[in-house]
């Protein structure tokens, strides 16, 4: 379910305080419940009436609260104090994470540096942008012209020295991070276009594409050709992970299976019953014990490492939506991104829904998580992409349930979010 901007955790101050200055006028009491449009408007245009009185308050209390600090204004001791209180509380939210990024191109993924504050951004003309971040800005590096089509997957080896790209173009290109020197090209790798790719270690690394067709490289061997090529799927490579054991190569796909590849003996171990769903990302839980599968209706299957023909536990959907992304958090909660911009965060044993992370205007499409665990970044066909703090999972009770019905747990915000839940904005005015 999208929440909409201009929940109650999104007020501005003009029409809080307006809300205060006219407590007996019950029309005016409800425009802090107002429209986006309502909320960003009223400075510019609205306040320009100095002939309406609730618009002369406005401008003298914002006059008034401009040209104090922060200290004075929680220590203002008249009947604004408690909504100031909370309006200060609403505009320091969210500021531990970097500002978010906006590109004129779609983007179709993202990946963060192991090891520095990088984060790399991949769009549809085939362009990988380097842009490194902290708290207050996001500032683009370089801009890497990689592909001839669409980038469709970037990721760095282990070290970081490396920046793995595979597109639409049929190519794979290796990048030297430091010097931004173009180290190698595997041109016409795939036959088809290519959907996604994992990195193996410092040397290893696969691709699948659109036709189901996996292979396996080694980047030390001279001659561009890969270590083995497969085709046991008959839709497109979603996803592929491998634990550090690196023994075995598990692929989902969009024909609904899960097919599992024995990387030293160079051949398929076994496929999956198929689903009647998409496959669509994976992800590794419970210390590499547990494989957690995401599907194009909103379901979530569970399979235990090397037993990869059934699922061994099934997670309803929560919204019929499909589930595009999903990144471990810890080793039992995953953030999942879907189809409704939505970014939820769930437990899975014991399995029920913590809270809602992050919002999106648009379809999630990309996820990834920085070096220690503390940040994470979504992008969107919006062409954006957004930073959000999850460090509070370290010590966040997750058995401690949301009361309520589904609806209510399904809209439960967490920290991060940008949508303040209505319980925490009235106990702030109190």
């Amino acid at each position: 379910m999208h929440l909409d901007k201009g929940h109650i955790g999104n007020f501005t101050f003009d029409n809080e305080e307006s809300s205060d200055n006219n407590s007996n006028d019950s029309d005016d009491s409800m425009q802090m419940f107002s429209d986006d449009s309502s909320l960003s408007s009223t400075d510019s245009t609205e306040c320009e009436n100095d002939d309406d009185p609730s618009n002369s308050n406005i401008n003298q209390v914002s006059a008034h609260t401009s040209n104090l600090t922060e200290s004075d204004l929680l220590n203002e001791d008249d009947e604004e104090d408690e909504v100031i209180k909370a309006i200060i509380r609403s505009k320091n939210t969210n500021t531990n994470h970097p500002p978010p990024i906006k590109t004129e191109d779609h983007i179709v993924d993202i990946c963060f540096h192991p090891r520095t504050d990088i984060i790399a951004v991949a769009n549809i003309v085939g362009d990988v942008s380097l842009y490194s971040y902290n708290n207050t800005t996001t500032e683009m590096i370089t801009n890497l012209e990689l592909h001839l089509k669409a980038c469709r997957d970037i990721e760095f080896n282990e070290s970081g020295k490396i920046l793995f790209s595979a597109g639409k173009d049929l190519c794979i290109a290796l990048t030297d991070v430091e010097t931004n020197i173009l180290i190698r090209t595997y041109e016409s790798a795939h036959e088809e276009p290519i959907y996604t790719m994992t990195v193996i270690g410092e040397h290893l690394f696969a691709t699948g594409d659109d036709d189901g067709v996996v292979k396996l490289w080694d980047h030390r061997q001279k001659e561009n050709v890969p270590i083995f090529s497969i085709k046991k799927m008959e839709d497109y490579v979603s996803a592929i992970v491998t634990n550090k054991d690196a023994k075995y190569l598990v692929c989902a796909s969009g024909d609904g299976s899960l097919t599992t590849f024995n990387i030293p003996g160079k051949k398929m171990h076994v496929q999956s019953e198929e689903y009647e769903e998409e496959l669509t990302c994976l992800g590794l839980f419970k210390y590499e014990t547990k494989i957690l599968v995401g599907t194009s209706k909103g379901k979530m299957y569970v399979y235990n490492w090397g037993e990869f023909g059934l699922h061994s536990d099934e997670f309803p959907n929560l919204t019929k939506k499909s589930i595009n992304c999903m990144i471990p958090i810890t080793e039992n909660i995953v953030i999942t991104g879907g189809e409704d911009g939505i970014l939820r965060a769930t437990s899975l044993f014991p399995h029920h829904h913590v809270g809602v992370v992050g919002q999106h205007d648009l379809s999630i499409e990309a996820l990834d998580v920085n070096g220690d665990g503390s940040i994470i970044a979504s992008s969107s066909h919006n062409n954006d992409v957004k930073f959000w703090n999850v460090k509070y999972f370290e010590t966040l009770d997750i058995n401690e349930r949301v009361k309520g019905g589904k609806q209510k747990q399904l809209k439960h915000n967490l920290p991060s979010s940008k949508v303040d839940n209505a319980s925490k904005f009235f106990s702030d005015l109190c």
